[in-house]
């Protein structure tokens, strides 16, 4: 039995607190007819038949209610299904992106400085390494929350589909009880007034006749901004399985990111690791071939000027044959100088061996001659 009750009084106060737990809670599908029931056609029925068109106020009310829960059934749907801000993925991946560009920067350096620099470089990329992983687990975190919140919000359009549909029922109702009683004014109760008022040609009588035909006029008003009203609930049901089925996606995106893109990430980071430790080992091992190769050069150039300069070394005598030539003439010009010499001073001692004996005789002579 339908749990929807038709009013006069337009409160919305319970309805409204339904919608409420509703937005907080999760629950379970609900399936719902929208065709009307017996027992809903009997209250239709009943309900047309309190329908009082000279009530001002009844025709000021009728089905406020359920438009009231349509008008806030839109906005807190609106309220609550709106876009998840994915802002904090993006960041995080943009961070991701940076880390992983960073562990192909190379890093120049000499011959000797490249054996001194890639203990440092390794660590280095490590330390990348296990940033880029940490921002992949907090990205990872972060879509599963997203994922549950999807899933929630899946779970919760569901509710409201079906609420959508009660109160898209309830207004149906409304609208029928009020074509029912509208039919019946049109049909039973204004012809009967004009048959009083035919009858008794009273003034009074004429008025009543105006007066429900302006009350009728203005419920059929009313019932076609309840119309309206009901439209709007039509196009809250597409917009609702659209946004459900953009969470649906959504989630299911997420799931794959979750279970096949961020392994994909680690894998190919851990790959990325190992190459880089084979291209590190192939390079030093270039560098240290390069290395081998030149100290080998410059070994055999050495060797081979130590080896002419040591056996031009062996192959000279002890003494150079200009030195022998050099004191040789040295000597003979020695030797001839003091030959020339001695003969010098022989000569030389002859001259004054004779000028004493002169000096002599010369010196007996005067002494002679003193005597005399």
């Amino acid at each position: 039995m339908s749990d929807i009750k038709l009013t006069l009084d337009g409160d919305e106060e319970k309805e409204d607190k339904k919608l409420t737990s509703l937005m907080e809670d999760e629950g379970k599908y609900i399936q719902a007819n929208i065709k009307f029931s017996n027992e809903e056609e009997k209250q239709i029925d009943d309900f047309s038949e309190k329908i009082d068109l000279t009530n001002t106020n009844i025709i000021l009310q009728y089905g406020s209610g359920a438009q009231k829960k349509i008008s806030n059934f839109s906005e807190k749907t609106l309220e609550t299904v709106k876009s998840k801000d994915l802002g904090e993925i993006g960041s995080l991946l943009d961070k991701v992106v940076v880390d992983i560009k960073s562990m192909d920067d190379e890093e120049a350096s000499g011959p000797f400085g490249f054996f001194k620099k890639q203990v440092n470089k390794l660590e280095n990329l490590k330390v990348k390494y296990q940033s880029a992983e940490k921002n992949i687990d907090q990205i990872a975190k972060t879509l599963e929350n997203h994922q549950i919140t999807l899933m929630k919000d899946i779970s919760m359009l569901d509710q409201m589909y079906a609420l959508n549909e009660d109160y898209y029922k309830e207004l149906s109702m409304y609208i029928e009880a009020g074509n029912r009683k509208l039919r019946k004014t049109y049909q039973e109760e204004i012809p009967a007034l004009e048959e009083v008022a035919k009858t008794s040609n009273l003034p009074m009588d004429a008025q009543k006749v105006n007066d429900m035909k302006a009350m009728a006029n203005r419920f059929e008003k009313k019932l076609h901004d309840l119309d309206l009203t009901r439209m709007v609930s039509i196009q809250m049901a597409p917009q609702i399985r659209m946004v459900q089925s953009s969470n649906a996606i959504m989630a299911e995106k997420i799931q794959t990111t979750i279970v096949n893109t961020i392994p994909l990430w680690k894998n190919q980071m851990v790959l990325a690791l190992g190459m880089n430790h084979t291209e590190q080992a192939i390079r030093a091992q270039e560098r240290v071939t390069d290395l081998t190769n030149k100290l080998l050069k410059s070994n055999a150039d050495k060797l081979k000027q130590n080896t002419i300069d040591t056996a031009k070394a062996t192959e000279r005598g002890i003494i150079d044959l200009d030195t022998i030539k050099h004191t040789n003439d040295q000597l003979i010009s020695s030797i001839e100088e003091v030959r020339n010499i001695q003969i010098e001073g022989k000569k030389n001692r002859q001259l004054a061996s004779d000028e004493i004996a002169r000096l002599e005789d010369e010196l007996k002579r005067n002494l002679l001659s003193k005597n005399n």
